[in-house]
């Protein structure tokens, strides 16, 4: 019987059964592709996706704060460094000059000093009164109105 166990026809035969076998369940109906544990899974991942998203989105916005403070600690720091700097130009006795001379027209002793107009209308009289015979008060409050407009 060995023999005829291990014989060609055998094979065939066997052969032949796993195919019509094959063809059956291929022939049957299939269950959906979602398993319950796929069904599992996509909940898990859901979930993860859900949880994870609000310190997901915390975590990049507080990087942009951060990257914006940096950013103003060195404005800060620049801006520091310029007031060193100009503390340092009024330090010297020359440049306080030079700056009382500028802006405040001041003369030193034994100069002359010169106002030059040049004709657009800033020193005109206001209300009849030159700035002189007004009182002091009233040369403020037209300053302010003048830089308001």
């Amino acid at each position: 019987m060995s023999a005829e166990r291990f014989s060609t026809a055998t094979r065939l035969k066997a052969l032949g059964e796993q195919a019509a076998a094959r063809v059956q369940r291929a022939r049957r109906p299939r269950r959906g592709r979602l398993t319950g544990r796929a069904a599992l899974l996509a909940l898990v991942m859901c979930s993860l996706v859900v949880a994870l998203a609000y310190p997901t989105r915390q975590y990049i916005s507080q990087r942009a704060e951060i990257a914006d403070q940096r950013r103003q600690a060195e404005q800060a720091a620049r801006r520091a460094d310029e007031l060193r700097d100009e503390k340092a130009r009024w330090q010297d006795p020359e440049y306080v000059r030079q700056q009382a001379r500028q802006h405040l027209h001041y003369v030193r002793p034994g100069e002359t000093g010169f106002i030059v107009q040049d004709g657009s209308g800033t020193g005109k009289r206001r209300g009849g009164r030159a700035a002189a015979e007004r009182p002091w008060y009233d040369n403020i409050w037209d300053g302010l109105d003048a830089a308001d407009q």
